[in-house]
């Protein structure tokens, strides 16, 4: 366990310093915006460029990690909307709550930990899972969240496709997937430009989350009951990644081509805390923020434990 805590303290332990630098006016708070561009813009796109470049495609697109993986996405999202709807929240409300259930924090956090835990064999799987979530899961709970009301199930699908097409993640990931499958390689100035970003993407990404989450916290000040976020916040961290291991292992029994390596990594990434940037669509949408933001940070902050546990119970050794 001491091994796994020697990888796993530094990670959660930049999100604390970029936390608390935010908390301490250290960062302005203005300046988290350009923070966060530059990481979504520029570091990340380039590291997710070359894990994808450095992967055969087939990963990147396999059918039963797909079918595993988005499958399981999508009956957290119909748990996590009857329970919400259960308490008597709004669809909208109720939508975002899924998609902060369902859409762990794997781009900034997920890729570099897995990998660094678990060696660049595990980049294609946990890669894979972030085009699940982009596409599918977060599509399918934007759309629910605006036709609450609205009565134009269509129109939302169709807002949320551009928002996930105007995502750079997924591009740059097709982009590396694209020289992996032609045996392309960028010239030597440009390679080492875009080996320099992508070498800033973890400790930046990681600093910026924890900033991300001081103001969300600040943006959604206002009391939400523990009721409200408690339930998803186990959804998060237990239902999700336990899951993904019945199903994975109900693939298994039936004589599905799943590696238990491969089934380990999507277990580890559906434990991983929420995705921070929920609280900005939470925000832009009209949701409670306030509700989306104690969520992200109620599972971030318990994440340490119980995703160390998680890589401990499934023997992952750290690469």
């Amino acid at each position: 366990m001491q091994a796994i805590f020697q990888v796993t303290f530094p990670f959660f332990a930049l999100v604390l310093c970029g936390y608390l630098a935010a908390q301490r006016r250290v960062l302005p708070k203005a300046a988290i915006p350009g923070l966060n561009a530059y990481v979504l813009f520029f570091a990340l796109p380039c590291m997710l460029f070359r894990f994808g470049a450095n992967t055969p495609i087939a990963e990147l697109l396999n059918p039963v990690w797909l079918a595993l993986y988005g499958g399981c996405a999508v009956l957290v999202v119909a748990l996590t909307i009857w329970q919400s709807r259960a308490l008597g929240l709004g669809l909208k409300d109720a939508s975002f709550g899924a998609l902060v259930a369902a859409f762990p924090n794997t781009g900034f956090m997920g890729v570099p930990l897995l990998v660094a835990l678990m060696g660049e064999r595990a980049a294609g799987a946990v890669i894979m899972t972030m085009l699940v979530d982009m596409v599918l899961t977060s599509s399918l709970c934007l759309a629910l969240a605006q036709s609450e009301g609205a009565g134009n199930g269509r129109q939302g699908l169709r807002q949320a496709l551009r928002g996930a097409l105007a995502n750079p993640l997924p591009w740059s990931i097709g982009l590396g997937a694209l020289f992996s499958e032609m045996q392309w390689t960028l010239p030597g100035p440009l390679d080492e430009i875009v080996r320099m970003l992508a070498s800033s993407a973890t400790p930046v990404a990681l600093f910026t989350i924890g900033a991300v989450l001081w103001r969300s916290n600040q943006a959604g000040s206002r009391r939400t009951p523990l009721r409200h976020f408690a339930p998803v916040v186990a959804i998060k961290l237990l239902v999700h990644p336990l899951l993904v291991f019945g199903m994975g292992w109900l693939f298994i029994q039936a004589g599905a081509p799943l590696e238990r390596f491969a089934l380990a990594v999507l277990v580890l990434a559906a434990a991983l805390p929420s995705a921070s940037n929920v609280s900005l669509l939470a925000e832009r949408y009209g949701a409670d923020n306030g509700r989306v933001a104690r969520i992200i940070l109620w599972t971030t902050a318990l994440a340490f434990l119980s995703f160390s546990f998680a890589v401990r119970l499934f023997h992952a050794q750290p690469a």
